[in-house]
């Protein structure tokens, strides 16, 4: 039984080392198609371009026009959210010179419809999350010191140890 696993063995191993022509034309043409496909990957990668946020020089370099505009301190995680699902090409600058920063969005100008669609979905989240702040929702540690005092006011049973012997 050992003998006939050792044969066997070793005709595998025989036959997988012979390597005949036919496969090793297969082999390169394989490699061939592979390295072809790469090629052509790359090449449309480089003519699409970088999606989404990218630096202001980057963006005039595709040389499509930019238009400018300036969004608040508030809220740029929002805007560049609804940038990247509308697919819009943009860039954000900070202007440290004003007090409350201010941040300008630059994007290009055959974005325009696009653009129209993510400020509208931002001004919206916007005033959203100004009417919830304006309702003045009393904070949770306030709520949490309010609670406190009514534990600590409340009557506490208090429980007698007796120890009795017992004979």
């Amino acid at each position: 039984m050992q003998e006939e696993v050792e044969n066997k063995t070793v005709n595998f191993a025989v036959r997988t080392t012979k390597v005949s022509l036919k496969l090793l034309i297969r082999a390169l043409v394989a490699y061939n198609r592979h390295r072809r496909n790469k090629k052509q990957l790359k090449q449309v990668a480089k003519n699409q371009g970088t999606k989404g946020k990218q630096s202001v020089k980057e963006l005039i370099g595709k040389d499509q026009g930019v238009s400018s505009m300036e969004i608040g301190d508030s809220g740029i995680r929002d805007f560049k959210k609804l940038a990247n699902k509308y697919g819009v090409d943009f860039a954000i600058v900070k202007d440290k010179t004003v007090d409350p920063p201010k941040f300008t969005v630059f994007f290009k100008a055959r974005d325009a419809d696009a653009i129209t669609q993510v400020l509208k979905e931002y001004t919206a989240k916007q005033t959203k999350r100004k009417k919830t702040a304006e309702k003045e929702r009393p904070s949770i540690l306030q709520k949490l010191k309010k609670f406190k005092e009514i534990v600590a006011n409340t009557p506490r049973k208090s429980k007698e140890k007796r120890k009795e012997m017992e004979r």
